[in-house]
């Protein structure tokens, strides 16, 4: 898949193309990616995508995409709203939104998709999508970090107050101390950064996530993948964990 391709079929859905077509694949992979914030799920799904050539789609891009355009769907316009509100976006409301992509779902180019399913009836939606499209999904890689290694993370970032983007106080720090690089404003701790808000949000996922880690580990596809280290490690360990896989099923 180009890195150049804009994905128009996924922010668009209808009867949107993507501006490069994707090339056929010997081994083309259909993943879905788990992880809780601050896991590093974003560069492990960026790595991915440029190493087997999968293409990144997340349910979060759609929705702050949709908010940029004219004429969303009807479903994507009520999603919006229930955002807007500050309200849980329901399970048949984000299965329609993926109904309304499904043909990247059989994307000879593969998928990752991130963000969705979230819920086991989301998860059992998607496989019934997927028996439609004739495809199967190969594996849910799940990343995971001890609870006080997230903290320590999270806690770290530091966003600044005008331009919003984001350091951390070891792994990427500021030229200046509490001084954002790109425009001088002052770096703040969000309140979501906190250890103590980071802990309640740590429960709060791993409560909603065990049923659906649940479910996917019962018939072998889930792949537990340590997020320690850095980025090109965790890679590594990806691709060997989805050989592995791969293998034994075949075997």
């Amino acid at each position: 898949m180009s890195e150049h391709n804009d994905r128009a079929a996924w922010f668009q859905g209808g009867e949107a193309h993507c501006s490069v077509k994707p090339e056929a694949r010997k081994r083309a992979y259909r993943l879905v990616l788990l992880g809780p914030p601050g896991v590093g799920k974003g560069t492990q799904a960026e790595l991915l995508c440029h190493k087997l050539g999968t293409c990144h789609l997340s349910t979060g891009d759609v929705f702050r995409a949709a908010a940029c355009q004219d004429h969303p769907s009807p479903a994507l316009q009520t999603a919006l709203a229930a955002m807007k509100r500050g309200d849980l976006v329901s399970d048949g409301l984000v299965v329609t939104m993926v109904e309304e992509r499904s043909v990247c779902l059989s994307c000879c180019g593969g998928f990752l998709l991130d963000g969705f399913p979230r819920t086991v009836m989301q998860a059992e939606a998607l496989d019934e999508l997927l028996d439609e499209q004739g495809v199967k999904l190969d594996a849910v890689l799940s990343y995971e970090l001890p609870l006080s290694e997230i903290v320590d993370r999270l806690s770290g970032r530091r966003t600044c107050s005008k331009c919003k983007a984001v350091y951390h106080v070891t792994a990427r720090p500021p030229q200046k101390e509490g001084v954002c690089d790109a425009c001088g404003g002052s770096l703040i701790q969000r309140e979501d950064d906190r250890p103590e808000s980071i802990r309640v949000r740590m429960k709060a996922y791993e409560e909603s996530t065990r049923p659906l880690a649940d479910y996917y580990e019962k018939d072998g596809r889930l792949i537990r993948v340590s997020a320690d280290g850095k980025p090109e490690e965790i890679l590594e360990r990806s691709i060997q964990a989805l050989e592995e896989r791969t293998v034994a099923v075949r075997s």
